[in-house]
């Protein structure tokens, strides 16, 4: 593992000193979970979710959109996905998060359909924003199949994956199972964008992140 203090871990995220010094150690054990081991793999780690959770301020999915918001989104999205569908809904849902995330989320991931509340209730969470029960279902297996016992069930308690130390190590699991390490080795930096968003939604953000992570890391040993 690689030992950086909350000093480089602000400078490398862009967030105060107090936020890194809380996140420190969840991350440290996230990076050892993930075999975060290198400067190549902890960069892009540190810029994804970075990115996903604006700095480590929050580990829940806002969508509280409005209208024209999600008219781009579904202008941007590719065609036949749900969010493309959207489109023709943009003003009933804006402003909306939950119906929009039950819409967005409903009927796929391992939710039921839109009406019974599990897009919502499994909308996105910690610092990779895992969204859909069968990603807290996935989640949840693979930390106490890893031996930490003490892992919520986050079906029963999906408020528990925005704590600290369970954003952190959901982050450690899906960097972990999606073979992001082979990606960040070979630095391809856009294709770990793609295989965590699907696309290329928030690109610039997230290759600004990744400059940042590099230029505060450097020398670290």
């Amino acid at each position: 593992m690689i030992p950086i203090t909350a000093d480089q871990l602000a400078a490398a995220v862009g967030c105060t000193r107090a936020l890194a010094a809380t996140w420190a150690p969840y991350l440290a054990h996230a990076y050892r979970l993930a075999d975060i081991s290198t400067l190549a793999r902890l960069a892009p780690f540190l810029a994804q979710t970075g990115h996903e959770s604006a700095g480590f301020s929050t580990t829940t999915e806002n969508l509280s959109y409005s209208a024209e918001r999600i008219a781009d989104l579904a202008t941007k999205a590719r065609p036949g996905t749900r969010w493309r569908s959207l489109g023709p809904r943009a003003a009933e849902l804006a402003r909306q998060p939950a119906k929009l995330a039950n819409a967005a989320y409903g009927g796929r991931m391992g939710n039921r359909d839109e009406a019974s509340g599990d897009g919502w209730r499994y909308r996105g969470r910690g610092l990779i924003q895992n969204t859909g029960r069968a990603n807290y279902e996935a989640v949840r297996d693979g930390l106490r199949a890893l031996g930490i016992a003490d892992c919520p069930d986050f079906v029963a308690l999906p408020d528990a994956l925005s704590e600290p130390r369970w954003a952190a190590l959901a982050a450690a699991m899906y960097w972990r199972e999606h073979d992001l390490n082979a990606l960040a080795d070979a630095g391809d930096f856009d294709a770990i964008t793609r295989r965590i968003n699907g696309g290329a939604a928030g690109a610039a953000d997230r290759r600004e992140r990744y400059e940042r992570a590099k230029k505060a890391l450097r020398g670290v040993r």
